[in-house]
């Protein structure tokens, strides 16, 4: 398992945190998302054998937000 941090794009609100937070949660090999709204970051722990972050930008830019 690999841990990461990615820094996300106009993430202002909860909301906006969840939707991120869910979106990542459902790539195959996440095994945890979790947001932070003040520092605009989102720590990823995945299995990196199965997923990569061209994945994770994917399914974030689907979401309507993008790494930075």
């Amino acid at each position: 398992m690999k841990n990461i941090s990615l820094q996300v794009e106009k993430m202002s609100c909860g909301n906006c945190l969840s939707t991120v937070e869910n979106a990542l949660k459902g790539i195959n090999g996440v095994s945890e998302a979790k947001g932070s709204l003040k520092n605009k970051t989102v720590t990823v722990l995945y299995d990196e054998t199965i997923t990569d972050v061209v994945h994770m930008a994917k399914a974030v830019r689907h979401a309507g937000y993008l790494i930075i």
